[in-house]
């Protein structure tokens, strides 16, 4: 289902249906652990793969970022502004 160099490979699968009724598969709901980070303000403009291009000089590990906080979709990370996000070290 997914290429070998995704960090989704080899993770258990589930089917549903979707409104359509379209059987399709998705990677199972996995809880992460906590890493170490740092709590950063978001300020109007931010953009995931900037910070994580600041942080460790990558903008492609902007997912590290959206992995160390609570929301299922990344972009709900950075709404409103002035809320505290965690960024981790590594």
């Amino acid at each position: 289902m997914f290429l070998k160099n995704s960090r989704y490979h080899g993770l258990p699968t589930v089917t549903a249906k979707d409104r359509a009724g379209t059987e399709v598969a998705a990677v199972k709901l996995r809880l992460l652990p906590i890493p170490a980070g740092d709590p950063v303000t978001v300020r109007a403009h931010d953009q995931l793969d900037t910070l994580s291009e600041q942080r460790y000089a990558d903008a492609t590990r902007y997912w590290h970022i959206a992995d160390a906080n609570s929301e299922l979709e990344a972009t709900s990370l950075l709404q409103p502004t002035g809320r505290p996000i965690t960024i981790p070290r590594s």
